[in-house]
């Protein structure tokens, strides 16, 4: 018995791809397997753990949750995008320097959904509480137990980039 195949057409970091995938293929397995765009990791398969977090379009997704299919004409952003684009470089000079990112399996998901909630500064919402970023990020799981310095690269970093030491 043969597998059933489609075609997709998507665009992943700002790259257009045309690839034929399994029609039962998860997007995470489809960025790890067809593109080779590891950093979105595959752990709990339940969309409990945040490891498999991306971006599709311009929300954050649970990669084991989709089929590659269902990414069809999206823009997907996965972890390698992010970076490469700049926009998170100073949330993870503040993982390294906090040493929030341990073992770094739960990295990639951790800046993914942080850089989520630091968007939200662009719309004014000033610095957000250390409550609000630890609630921000409970879908996301460290096996390393580094929450604490994982809020505090989010918080430092929310601080400088609205030039203030205060919370909201």
């Amino acid at each position: 018995m043969t597998e059933e195949t489609t075609e997709i057409s998507l665009t992943v970091n700002g790259e257009s791809v045309t690839h034929t995938v399994p029609v039962r293929r998860h997007l995470v397995d489809f960025l790890r397997i067809d593109l080779n765009l590891t950093g979105s990791h595959l752990a709990c398969e339940h969309g409990v753990c945040g490891a498999c977090t991306v971006r599709v379009n311009g929300v954050v997704a649970r990669g084991c949750l989709m089929l590659a299919v269902q990414a069809d004409g999206a823009d997907v952003v996965t972890i390698e995008g992010l970076s490469r684009s700049g926009e998170v470089a100073d949330l993870q000079m503040e993982f390294e320097t906090r040493n929030a990112a341990q073992c770094g399996f739960c990295t990639p998901g951790m800046v993914m959904t942080s850089a989520e909630l630091l968007a939200q500064l662009q719309s004014g919402g000033g610095v957000p509480s250390r409550e609000v970023i630890r609630d921000h990020l409970s879908g996301n799981l460290c096996r390393c137990t580094g929450y604490q310095a994982i809020v505090d690269a989010v918080e430092a970093t929310a601080k400088s980039r609205v030039g203030t030491g205060d919370s909201v």
